[in-house]
């Protein structure tokens, strides 16, 4: 691995599911000779698409990593999911990444999840490029996809190429920065290509496009702004640094344009990894908390300095337990002794691996800026943060998803109950969007995932990987409550336990708070001389009891609670007792509250034949669904509507059935609100 930080880049490729990224991850590997042929996804080659259930469905489930290099550049690349149900895969990457590739389907242009992971990387404010895929596709318009990238997602696109069509064939791209053709040739898979005149029809257009990005790179800086002033034109190298100093400061993204099914294109997007995109030097240094201090403390890329790693996945591989960090500073070394300051425990790192989607190359470290696979580090989970025991350091974690859907599960034999507990707690360890639990009521047990797919492929890999038969019911929704009006309670609480009397007395108020606050708590009550932990044991109590509401045991979301009174002798109350009180006080309020069911409520966008509109529209209305809008495009319509999840189980059946086949349509979660 390279000890040179500035050669060093870690990327992701993300797009909306079906856009064509494993298909481009493909070629880049072969281009880059790391691979020596050509994997496609449709019969189930792929090299990044590893997994039995990635194969047979032609799509990304899970995230994998790779290392090649290229331009003497090490690129440790990141193929990640499309579906809406592996958002995580997408979360956990965009953490960690330097740098993106967005890919944008030419024929769907900007699409639901293309949304949900930019935005992702906004809020890591990753820097990215844009690869518009599919030229070779009926009803390619590139254009209009660069037109949704600015409207859809807010975003500064700035093409650097342009496709060159004869008719509706898709032949080449025009260069803007040299100003010249570079034409593919279909005989060697696309390895060779050449660079060429522009055709003369596509002179006037090529020089309008120059035009444009030559405006945009020129307000990057106040040098390059004076040269393009004086002399109306920048040279190559000037072209580059602007776009370079634009895209990792997020002010704009280069637009490149291909075809990676037909080997169009692809080259030019490993360039722009390498000219545009950041090194780990040039990205701001993670901050992180001191756990013994509680101030922040920064950690400077450099390998001469405290290790620092964040643990941003857990798989198990055969059996055994393995964990993806990305180092921000120091060396890791195999063998060695590390402190995982998140939990406040030593682990040990006994192997060290650069991966290959499901291959491995042992290393003796990682220093700082790579992507590596740690084995033997017994409790990190992800979001853990690795340091030097001498320099300990918690970064952010990763933020929490929800789930929304639940099944009933249960083995096909008796026997097997403890094996499906043990398989259960290995597949929450590798994924944090995965939770099992037992109803008390009726002993089932229940898995909660992030819809029908997610946990479609959880009950295949019990089976695959596991061994493990399962019986399972029907898909549930996953409720929550909440208040609808104020209330008051007080309880005091006396009991002998255990030969000790713990006593409290606790007066709350609780209050309806907005959609999607979660709980919040206010000590509204002041006396002097009051310890903090008389009001940490209120507040905890009060939490624990929003865990199950009043109207069917499920948790309670969107409350203000405000402690307003404690009993006289407040002093003598005991932590035990103060805590019974607050979650008696809690739930008995919540009662008095006009207690509200909530349901999930998911965002569907649909795209059907113009003809069958009509009936779609219909079928939505049916099941509760709210049409937020309707977009021709081209033959076809996007229906864009927010309906309950509890309404949507079935639907790709209902709209198969609906459009003859025709419709496509993707769901993802949106809000929780009251029940209809």
């Amino acid at each position: 691995m390279t000890q040179n930080l500035s050669k060093i880049r870690n990327i992701g490729i993300t797009a909306h599911i079906d856009a064509g990224k494993t298909t481009l991850t493909e070629r880049i590997l072969f281009y880059t000779r790391k691979i020596h042929r050509i994997g496609e996804v449709d019969d189930g080659s792929a090299t990044m698409d590893y997994m039995p259930q990635e194969q047979e469905r032609g799509i990304t489930i899970t995230s994998a990593a790779t290392t090649f290099t290229y331009r003497n550049h090490e690129i440790h690349l990141i193929d990640t999911p499309g579906h809406v149900d592996f958002t995580i895969e997408v979360e956990r990457c965009l953490r960690v990444l330097d740098g993106v590739v967005a890919v944008i389907c030419a024929v769907g242009g900007v699409e639901p999840q293309t949304e949900t992971v930019w935005h992702q990387a906004e809020r890591y404010r990753v820097p990215r490029i844009a690869f518009v895929n599919k030229l070779d596709r009926i009803g390619a318009n590139f254009p209009r996809a660069v037109s949704m990238m600015r409207e859809k997602l807010g975003a500064n696109p700035v093409p650097i190429q342009i496709p060159i069509f004869a008719g509706e064939a898709f032949l080449a791209v025009i260069d803007l920065i040299r100003m010249q053709s570079i034409v593919w040739d279909a005989s060697d898979q696309g390895q060779t290509y050449e660079y060429g005149d522009i055709p003369a029809d596509y002179l006037e257009e090529a020089r309008s496009a120059r035009r444009t990005m030559l405006e945009s790179v020129a307000e990057m800086d106040e040098e390059l702004l004076e040269l393009y002033l004086d002399h109306d034109d920048l040279d190559e190298a000037q072209i580059r640094k602007g776009l370079r100093m634009g895209t990792i400061n997020n002010r704009l993204v280069p637009v490149l344009c291909g075809s990676a099914l037909k080997n169009q294109g692809v080259q030019p997007v490993i360039d722009a990894v390498v000219d545009y995109l950041p090194s780990p030097l040039e990205v701001p240094p993670v901050m992180g908390i001191n756990p013994e201090t509680g101030e922040k403390e920064i950690r400077e890329p450099k390998i001469k300095a405290p290790l620092c790693a964040f643990a941003f996945k857990v798989i198990m591989d055969q059996g055994r337990k393995a964990t993806y960090l990305r180092v921000y500073s120091g060396e890791l070394h195999a063998e060695s002794e590390t402190f995982n300051a998140t939990r406040a425990i030593k682990e040990r790192v006994a192997r060290l691996f650069l991966m290959h989607a499901n291959k491995r190359e042992k290393i003796k470290s990682a220093p700082a800026g790579s992507i590596a696979l740690a084995v033997g580090l017994k409790e990190a989970r992800t979001g853990d943060t690795l340091t030097d025991p001498a320099a300990p350091v918690v970064l952010e974690s990763l933020a929490a998803y929800v789930p929304v859907i639940s099944i009933a599960i249960e083995p096909k034999t008796r026997g097997d109950q403890e094996k499906l507990m043990d398989c259960l707690d290995k597949l929450t360890t590798e994924d944090p969007t995965f939770t099992y639990s037992e109803n008390e009521d009726t002993g089932q047990m229940l898995i909660s995932g992030m819809g029908e797919l997610h946990l479609e492929i959880i009950i295949d890999r019990l089976k695959r990987e596991h061994n493990l038969e399962v019986v399972t019911g029907k898909p549930q929704v996953v409720y929550k409550e909440s208040i609808q009006s104020q209330a008051r309670a007080t309880v005091r609480f006396d009991r002998e336990i255990h030969d000790v009397r713990h006593v409290g007395e606790v007066t709350l108020d609780v209050t309806p708070a907005a959609r999607g606050e979660g709980i919040s708590f206010r000590p509204g009550l002041v006396v002097t001389d009051m310890p903090e932990d008389v009001i940490q044991y209120v507040e905890q109590g009060a939490r624990e009891a929003m865990l199950a509401g009043p109207l069917a045991g499920n948790e309670v979301a969107d409350v203000l609670v405000t402690l307003v009174g404690l009993g006289e002798n407040w002093e003598s109350m005991t932590g035990l007792g103060l805590k019974v009180a607050a979650s008696q006080a809690c739930k008995e309020a919540c009662e008095k509250a006009a207690p509200v069911l909530l349901e999930p409520f998911m965002r569907i966008e649909v795209i059907v034949p113009e003809e069958s509109m009509g009936e779609v529209i219909a079928d939505l209305n049916a099941r509760k669904g709210r049409l937020e809008g309707v977009t021709p495009r081209g033959k076809t319509a996007v229906l864009r509507a927010v309906a309950p999840l509890a309404t949507m189980f079935g639907y790709s059946t209902a709209l198969r059935s609906l459009s003859q086949g025709r419709g496509i349509f993707t769901m993802q979660y949106s809000h929780y609100d009251a029940k209809t």
